[in-house]
């Protein structure tokens, strides 16, 4: 196997959001040429699977501009600067679904899109869940429905491209292979 490595030359920032940053990167390539690269740097995120004590997986469900529709999904969030990955999901819990936990275990972490942007995804799973009286609440901008289902219904929910997202079909899909988690 040979040197697979591109070596960057250049880099400029094209774009810069509240969530995001774009930049275009001039990178040397393995076999001596240049080529350009579109990349999208992004803080990273929590997701939260979430099990009630009666083994059901707590989902949200709300409406997704960047493809004009509604998807199923578990709570997640952006971390923000700085922020431990685990303090941050318990924080996305309460404020998504109004649920605390007694227990948060790390299960796994992922990149989202490796071909053009950085953002690693850090699973967790809850358990122990019960309600906060005086939960955060959602931001102002954010507007979910709440949803408890089975195992087999959230496999049902990913046939029915409801579930739709990678994060929350591969939550599912890890479930599914690791059964376990839900014992």
């Amino acid at each position: 196997m040979g040197n697979l490595e591109e070596k960057t030359i250049g880099s400029k920032e094209i774009f810069s959001g509240r969530i995001i940053t774009v930049k275009l990167d001039e990178v040397e390539l393995p076999n001596g040429k240049t080529s350009t690269r579109e990349i999208v740097k992004h803080p990273g995120a929590v997701a939260v699977l979430a099990v009630t004590d009666e083994q059901k997986i707590v989902l949200v469900e709300q409406y997704r501009k960047p493809m004009e529709r509604i998807l199923v999904e578990i709570p997640a969030g952006k971390l923000e600067k700085g922020e431990d990955p685990a303090i941050c999901a318990r924080r996305e819990l309460e404020e998504e679904t109004g649920y605390v936990c007694e227990e948060m275990e790390h299960l796994i972490s992922f990149y989202t899109s490796p071909g053009f942007a950085d953002e690693l995804v850090h699973l967790y799973i809850a358990r122990g869940l019960s309600v906060k009286e005086d939960a955060a609440g959602l931001d102002e901008d954010e507007f979910v429905n709440l949803m408890e289902v089975t195992l087999d219904e959230a496999l049902s929910l990913i046939k029915e491209k409801r579930i739709y997202d990678a994060k929350t079909a591969y939550a599912v899909q890890y479930v599914q292979l690791q059964e376990a988690l839900l014992k």
